[in-house]
C-alpha cells in the first residue's frame, strides 16, 4: 500500500470466501490502497476448486503485483508456482486442511499448518481475514468499520458451519445483532425481502445466508459479492429481489431431487456412505442437497452432477466426523 503497488484478490465463491474478500478489499481501500482486480472460483465442471490456471492467466496483465488468495490456495501448488513465474507475489489466507506440504507462497496463513501457534484452529476464512484487517488498520480502526466487518464475519462463519466457540462465538454474538441496523445497502435491501419483525438476530442471519451462500457468477463475480459490495440502494434492491426469486425456484428443485434420493434410500439397504449423482442436477445445488441428505440419514454424503469426463459435487459428514 505504501509503495502504491498493485494488489489482486482471488477467493472461493461461497459466502465465507465472498465476505473474506470484501472485508480485506474495504480495509485496503480505507488505508489508501487500491485493489486492481478481483476474481472468484467459478465452481463449474470445467474448473477445479480453488485458484486455477485460468484465473492466474487472467491476472497476468497486472503483473508485477501482489496476489492474495482467500478461502483457498492451500492445495494449489502448481497455480502458485505459475503465479510466481509470471511475476505475481502470492499470499495465501486459508483455513482448509493441510496436505503433506504447503505451496511456496511468500506468506501462508492457515491455523492448521504445522508450527502455527494460534490457539483456535476452527476459524473460517472470514475470521482470518477479519483478524488480519484489525492488525492492518491499527489505530485507523473506526467503530463503523468494525461493525461493518464483524457483521460480515458473523455471516461467513455461520454460512461455513464452523464451530460456534471461542473466536467464532464472539464474531456471531457481536456481529448478528448489527444486521438490523446495517449500513450496507445490500443487506438493507435483503432485510426488506426476508426479515420479519418477530425474527431473532440469528433467524435473520440464517435467512440472509440461505439467499447468499451460493449464488450465480457473472463475469467472474458472484451475485452475493455484487450485492454486498453495492453502494446504490435501487441497484441493491433489484439484485436482492432477483436473488429471492431464484432462491424460491432453487428450493423447489432441491425438494424435488432430495425426495427422489430419499425415496430411493428408503427402499434400499442404507449404505455406510451415500453416493448419488445425476446429469440434470445443477452443480450449484449439490451443497444444499448433500446437507439435507446427510442431516436426514446421518451418513457421509456425496452428491454430484455427472459430467461426461469429470463429475463434481459436494460432500457433507455427520456431526463429529472429520471431513
Amino acid at each position: 500500500i505504501e509503495k502504491k503497488e498493485k494488489i489482486l484478490l482471488f477467493s472461493d465463491s461461497d459466502l465465507d470466501g465472498v465476505t473474506s474478500l470484501i472485508i480485506l478489499k474495504e480495509a485496503i481501500k480505507s488505508l489508501g490502497g487500491e485493489v486492481k482486480a478481483v476474481c472468484f472460483s467459478e465452481r463449474s465442471l470445467e474448473e477445479m476448486y480453488g485458484l486455477n490456471k485460468e484465473a492466474v492467466i487472467f491476472f497476468k496483465k497486472y503483473s508485477p503485483a501482489l496476489l492474495i488468495t482467500l478461502d483457498c490456495g492451500i492445495t494449489n501448488f502448481e497455480e502458485i508456482k505459475l503465479a510466481e513465474k509470471i511475476g505475481l507475489e502470492t499470499i495465501i489466507l486459508d483455513h482448509h486442511q493441510i496436505l503433506d506440504k504447503i505451496p511456496k507462497a511468500s506468506i501462508v496463513v492457515d491455523p492448521k499448518q504445522k508450527g502455527d501457534n494460534y490457539p483456535f484452529k476452527q476459524l473460517a476464512a472470514v475470521g482470518i481475514s477479519y483478524h488480519l484487517t484489525q492488525i492492518l488498520l491499527g489505530s485507523k480502526k473506526t467503530e463503523a468499520l468494525k461493525k461493518s466487518f464483524i457483521e460480515l464475519t458473523a455471516l461467513g462463519t455461520l454460512a461455513d458451519m464452523m464451530k460456534e466457540s471461542e473466536d467464532n462465538e464472539i464474531f456471531i454474538k457481536e456481529g448478528i445483532p448489527f444486521l438490523r441496523q446495517t449500513s450496507r445497502p445490500g443487506l438493507q435491501a435483503l432485510l426488506k425481502v426476508v426479515a420479519q419483525p418477530e425474527d431473532s438476530p440469528k433467524q435473520i442471519a440464517r435467512k440472509i445466508i440461505s439467499l447468499l451462500n451460493i449464488t450465480e457468477i457473472k463475469n467472474h463475480l458472484p451475485e452475493s459479492y455484487l450485492l454486498l459490495g453495492c453502494s446504490d440502494k435501487s441497484e441493491a434492491e433489484k439484485i436482492s429481489r432477483g436473488l429471492y426469486e431464484k432462491t424460491q425456484e432453487r428450493r423447489l428443485k432441491i425438494r424435488e431431487v432430495a425426495q427422489s434420493i430419499e425415496e430411493k434410500l428408503d427402499r434400499e439397504w442404507l449404505p455406510s456412505v451415500i453416493f448419488e449423482g445425476g446429469q440434470d442436477w445443477p452443480l450449484i445445488l449439490t451443497g444444499a442437497l448433500s446437507s439435507r441428505i446427510c442431516n436426514r440419514f446421518k451418513k457421509p454424503t456425496f452428491i454430484f452432477k455427472k459430467g461426461q469426463q469429470i463429475s463434481k459435487g459436494s460432500v457433507r459428514t455427520p456431526k463429529g466426523m472429520d471431513s
